[in-house]
C-alpha cells in the first residue's frame, strides 16, 4: 500500500495573482454555463470539512480564503496558485494551504477536493464566514448541499 503524497504547500497569493483569478472568474460567469456542484459539509470534533467534486474538463475558481487550511485532492487537476508554475497534481495529495489564496482549478479527470480546518462553528454558514468574506461566491450558496453535523 502506498502512502498519500504531501505536495508542497500553497503559499499566500500576490494581489496580482488574485486579480488574474478574479478576471477568469468574471469571464467564466459571463460566458460559460455553470456546472452544478454538490457541496458535502462535515462539522465534527471541532473540525469543518467541505468536499466538492470537479467534473472532468471543468475549470472553476474558489473564493478568497482568509485562513490556513488543509486541502486534500484526489484526482487529476491543474491548480493556478500564482506561483512560477501551475501545480499539476494527479493521485491523492494532502496540501498545507496558507491564508490569502484564491485558486483556480482545472480538472483533467474527475477530481475530489476537501478543505479542512479547526472550527467552533455550529452551522455551515458560520464555518463559511470563518474562511471567506466571499461566501456569496460559494457553490454551497446556490447549489445542492449535504450536511452532516454530529454536534460533537
Amino acid at each position: 500500500m502506498s502512502l498519500p503524497a504531501v505536495a508542497r504547500a500553497i503559499a499566500p497569493m500576490s494581489p496580482a495573482a488574485i486579480a488574474k483569478v478574479r478576471a477568469l472568474e468574471a469571464h467564466s460567469l459571463a460566458v460559460v454555463p455553470q456546472v452544478p456542484i454538490v457541496t458535502y459539509h462535515l462539522l465534527h470534533a471541532g473540525m469543518y470539512h467541505r468536499t466538492i467534486t470537479i467534473p472532468k474538463n471543468v475549470t472553476l475558481t474558489g473564493a478568497l480564503i482568509k485562513r490556513r487550511t488543509t486541502l486534500t485532492l484526489c484526482g487529476d487537476a491543474v491548480i493556478y496558485t500564482g506561483g512560477e508554475a501551475d501545480l499539476h497534481l494527479a493521485g491523492y495529495h494532502v496540501i498545507a494551504a496558507s491564508a490569502g489564496r484564491k485558486q483556480a482549478f482545472h480538472a483533467i479527470e474527475d477530481t475530489h477536493l476537501t478543505m479542512c480546518f479547526p472550527s467552533s462553528a455550529r452551522t455551515v454558514a458560520e464555518a463559511e464566514a470563518e474562511f471567506t468574506d466571499e461566501a456569496e461566491l460559494l457553490f454551497s450558496r446556490r447549489g445542492e448541499n449535504v450536511v452532516t453535523n454530529t454536534g460533537e
